[in-house]
């Protein structure tokens, strides 16, 4: 029987945790690994991923519709289709767990806390069930979709999440647009669910940004290597969490495409010289292109 969930699949329930025995259980309930046929590639995406509440998104650079844009062309080019494509779970709370910690949780139910991390501060104003819906569920589903892709890219040597990539939130705050830690969830799933087979992670981020929330909850874990290549003039200027990064690369503004790709390849190729991972998750930034708006910001 195929038990790959449909777009249209109703959400799972969010159950709650009440201590620590129950979160470290998560790993045996969670519905966010499942198996896919075979006819199916491992591109993870769903159509909810968007976000869109009554053009209120518009008032932040990062662009809340960029998924299902990247998804029209790879479709219009006939890369992907809907019947090859994967659709994810919702990661539920009992799932967010593995990483992130019941107060941060919490706070997200207060519509001010989502309009600081969005920096979109008329969301502070909007009952908090819109919010819920409109905002924090989107993420939620993709979070599931990155969580996914690394089952997948154990099974099929490589896998694709058109989504996600919230490298600035940790177990304990958010911020930059980014709610939920979908990379260190991600990774963590790996290390417990398949732990026969993954004990050492690499994150390569190139977003123009620091990626300081997964920064912040592998900073003392020798068996995650992070190599970060960012602007160093702006957002975050997280001094704290670049202790974490083992390889640092700070670019300059406007660096052109020659020196940007040899300081790509060289520290690639460095870094996989010092440390051998089991997986390699990739965070693709779409900021580091010329007349992004974000990459100013």
């Amino acid at each position: 029987m195929d038990k790959t969930p449909s777009c249209k699949s109703k959400k799972p329930s969010v159950g709650k945790r009440k201590n620590k025995e129950a979160a470290d259980n998560v790993m045996q309930h969670t519905q966010l690994y499942f198996d896919i046929k075979l006819s199916q590639w491992p591109i993870v995406y769903s159509p909810q991923y968007n976000i869109g509440f009554l053009g209120m998104e518009r008032l932040h650079p990062f662009d809340a519709g960029k998924w299902g844009r990247a998804f029209s062309f790879l479709k219009e080019a006939r890369m992907v289709t809907d019947v090859t494509t994967v659709c994810p779970l919702e990661a539920t709370e009992q799932d967010l767990l593995t990483v992130h910690t019941q107060r941060y949780l919490n706070s997200l139910t207060w519509s001010v806390t989502v309009a600081q991390i969005t920096e979109v501060p008329p969301v502070a104003f909007l009952p908090n069930f819109l919010v819920q819906r409109n905002v924090l569920r989107p993420m939620r589903l993709q979070t599931g979709g990155t969580i996914l892709a690394g089952k997948l890219a154990l099974e099929r040597r490589w896998a694709i999440n058109i989504g996600g990539g919230f490298h600035h939130c940790s177990a304990d705050k958010g911020g930059g647009f980014c709610i939920y830690a979908d990379i260190s969830l991600c990774i963590r799933f790996l290390f417990q669910k398949m732990a026969d087979r993954v004990k050492k992670a690499m994150i390569i981020d190139l977003d123009a940004h620091q990626g300081n929330g997964h920064e912040t909850d592998f900073k003392n874990d020798p068996n995650v290597y992070i190599l970060d290549v960012f602007n160093c003039r702006i957002y975050p200027h997280d001094e704290t969490a670049k202790v974490a990064i083992k390889r640092r690369v700070e670019l300059e503004c406007f660096e052109d495409d020659r020196t940007y790709l040899h300081k790509v390849e060289t520290h690639v190729e460095g870094a996989l010289n010092e440390f051998s991972p089991d997986v390699i998750v990739y965070n693709a930034g779409t900021d580091i292109l010329d007349g992004d708006p974000s990459f100013t910001s």
